[in-house]
């Protein structure tokens, strides 16, 4: 066991092929050959013509907004792509703000788009030593359900600043009253190149440290959150390096915590590592 190994399970060469896809003369994606006969199915959108493109006419954002929100509507009509979310994520090339359009979440993973979301570790502090506070998915969640999770973390839909997204989880998943909310640290990113199920993910993740009070209790609002344990760092840390009871992104996160916070440090056999594999390039999927 270990901790290197959650980095190698999110960033995994994969034999499979995948067909990369573009708009606007920018990469922005990668499709399973499969998913790409689907994409056919919509030639007002797609043209196959020397690879996967959107057609030449599709320039403006809102032009691409539609076009994308007619073909995600339609594969999830069909069954190909999981119910819509109704949370916008952008097309990007690469930042957010260079989004070209957006679609809906529940069809970006299979579209191998660039994906961000927001990470938050709360802790504690009991003299010289740490709790964690860990949440537990609830069983009806769509991935991992029942694993555990960081106390807060979520999606970052187009559109909504940083600042504002955080705030709007933390409420929803922890309870956490915004002016607590808004003494959250930003302390990095994090980012992989995973293959899933429904695709490849070339995530970005933006982490967060809240240092609480000790008489703070998270109270999940939304219905995603099962449980909050209060932990000591050391049975955090075992359960990382020993289990895979954590939903596999979150695992990145707490390494990445142990690390900044000297939990482990450069006399690890795994440091460097460790801390050069947690931020990799985003991009295309690896072949092995």
């Amino acid at each position: 066991m270990g901790y290197l190994r959650h980095i190698h399970a999110c960033n995994q060469p994969v034999e499979e092929p995948f067909l990369p896809w573009s708009g606007a003369g920018r990469s922005l994606g990668w499709v399973r050959p499969g998913f790409a006969e689907h994409l056919r199915d919509y030639p007002q959108v797609f043209s196959f013509e020397d690879g996967i493109a959107l057609q030449p006419h599709l320039q403006d954002f809102d032009q691409v907004s539609a076009a994308l929100a007619e073909v995600a509507q339609g594969l999830a009509r069909e069954g190909v792509i999981p119910p819509l979310i109704d949370e916008p994520y952008p097309v990007t090339p690469g930042a957010r703000e260079h989004a070209i359009g957006v679609i809906d979440r529940a069809a970006a993973a299979f579209l191998g788009l660039r994906s961000f979301g927001q990470h938050l570790n709360g802790y504690v502090r009991d003299g010289d030593d740490i709790r964690m506070w860990i949440a537990r998915r609830a069983q009806d969640r769509l991935i991992f359900p029942g694993a555990l999770d960081n106390m807060v973390a979520g999606g970052l839909p187009h559109g909504v600043s940083l600042a504002e997204n955080l705030a709007k989880e933390c409420e929803e998943e922890a309870g956490l009253p915004r002016p607590l909310a808004e003494s959250a640290r930003p302390v990095g990113v994090l980012s992989y190149n995973r293959v899933a199920e429904r695709g490849f993910r070339p995530d970005v993740l933006y982490c967060y440290d809240i240092e609480l009070p000790g008489d703070f209790e998270p109270q999940n609002t939304d219905g995603e959150v099962e449980e909050f344990m209060l932990l000591p760092i050391a049975d955090v840390m075992d359960i990382v390096h020993d289990s895979d009871k954590f939903k596999l992104n979150c695992n990145l996160v707490i390494v990445d915590f142990l690390v900044r916070h000297g939990l482990i440090g450069p006399e690890h056999d795994e440091y460097l590592a460790i801390a050069t594999g947690l931020r990799q390039l985003p991009g295309r999927p690896l072949v092995g």
